[in-house]
């Protein structure tokens, strides 16, 4: 049985404590064996549940790791599923046997997990950012190479279907050569403020939202492009959360309501479950002050980018608008394509986005786009089905693998350099392709 010693992210990688009893699954050949390392929120729920929900005839689950052992628990039991659990992923590969690994932990453990599969012979699907510095990219990196494993990196965003409408528009030609593009994304008062509540709010876990959150923006603009970056120039700042406000208590909920960003996780059941009633294992609130003093990632960010075809990018992020969601555009030799997406927004929401192709000496073309059924608006069921219904086609080349996810995460990686030296970064400077 699980001692019951904290466990620390060494042995969540190296397998000291014992795996909880429970049945191993029942073998079935036709299925994929998967594992997962990292049983929060995205874990088990779009890799779990949702995953189990149109794919249980062609995946089982063989083994849950997760440092805390509760939420291992809780996360089996929302999945549905009788897979033993460990709090060493050592362990979990070696007694498992699984032929993918499903890596959801802290972006910051995410080139840990990845190499140790890949040694020991897995296959990885990783959340983004695939790793949050160049050291870590170059590691996965040279570790995929000498093991001839593969890694799926799971950017759902180039699944929506504004995404790939924007990307058909793009290879058709509609406004010639792209030579700019302007990208502004609105993170409101509700979801940008989260990312200060959770692990993320510390450069350590998250390596910033430059690379959290924006990689997969700058993998949206790497794939519409077909073109990698060269060259970043940043610039970031902590404006409103953190040390900006003297009202701070340990968590919301013992703060009171005394705040305008009060948030009652209480109301909330699953997260209750996998959180909340965790927490006596690691101390984790999921539900942390936004003004604790020692936060010290960015809530406000711009960024110039150059790409390897020519074009440039004007970048930014805002974390605390209110409202929620993007203005895009391409600005190319023969026009201008334009997006406006309001996904949370005080108005009535669109359930729509409109993208506006205007041609030079033509008359602007508007295009209304339905959002998609599933998480990330129709994005991650399309993704899973990419990746687990054999020979599905992928015109669009939207499968990710490990190059897409390290030019993604080191365009974030030399932004943060950028801020931090105040001098712009040339991506082959950190790390050797």
């Amino acid at each position: 049985m699980l001692q019951e010693a904290k466990p620390t992210r060494r042995t969540l990688l190296g397998g000291a404590l014992a795996a909880v009893s429970a049945p191993l699954m029942a073998q079935s050949s036709a299925k994929k064996r998967l594992a997962m390392v990292g049983t929060g929120h995205r874990g088990s729920g779009t890799w779990g549940t949702v995953l189990l929900s149109e794919h249980a005839d062609r995946v089982q689950f063989v083994g849950l790791c997760d440092i805390n052992r509760k939420r291992a628990e809780t996360a089996r039991r929302h999945m549905g599923i009788d897979a033993p659990l460990y709090t060493g992923l050592e362990r979990m590969i070696r007694e498992t046997r699984p032929e993918t690994l499903i890596v959801t932990t802290k972006d910051g453990t995410h080139h840990e997990m990845i190499v140790k599969a890949l040694e020991m012979g897995c296959d990885v699907i990783t959340e983004k950012p695939m790793a949050t510095d160049e050291r870590k990219c170059q590691a996965i990196l040279d570790a995929e190479n000498k093991y001839g494993r593969k890694i799926t990196v799971a950017f759902n965003y180039r699944y929506s279907n504004t995404a790939q409408k924007l990307k058909e528009l793009l290879m058709a030609g509609a406004i010639g050569q792209v030579t700019s593009v302007d990208f502004h994304w609105y993170l409101d008062v509700s979801h940008g403020a989260d990312y200060f509540r959770r692990w993320h709010a510390y450069r350590q876990n998250s390596g910033t939202l430059f690379i959290h959150k924006a990689s997969h923006h700058f993998d949206l603009i790497n794939w519409y492009l077909d073109a990698e970056p060269v060259r970043v120039m940043a610039q970031g700042a902590l404006r409103k959360y953190g040390k900006n406000s003297e009202m701070r208590a340990k968590n919301c909920r013992s703060c009171q309501n005394r705040c305008p960003f009060f948030w009652d996780i209480t109301k909330d059941k699953r997260l209750t479950e996998l959180y909340v009633q965790c927490e006596s294992e690691d101390g984790y609130f999921r539900d942390a002050c936004l003004f604790r003093p020692d936060i010290d990632i960015f809530d406000t960010m711009t960024a110039e980018v150059r790409y390897t075809n020519g074009a440039m990018m004007s970048y930014s992020v805002n974390t605390f608008m209110p409202y929620e969601g993007y203005h895009l555009a391409f600005n190319g030799t023969d026009g201008r394509i334009e997006v406006r997406c309001y996904e949370k927004q005080p108005w009535e929401s669109p359930a729509q986005d409109e993208i506006r192709v205007t041609r030079n000496f033509q008359k602007s073309e508007i295009l209304t786009i339905p959002w998609g059924t599933g998480g990330h608006f129709g994005g991650d069921p399309r993704m899973q089905r990419m990746i687990f219904i054999p020979g599905t086609p992928d015109p669009l080349r939207q499968r990710a693998g490990s190059r897409a996810g390290a030019m993604s995460a080191l365009t974030g990686v030399a932004a943060v350099k950028s801020v931090d030296t105040g001098k712009p970064v040339m991506i082959a400077d950190l790390i050797r392709l």
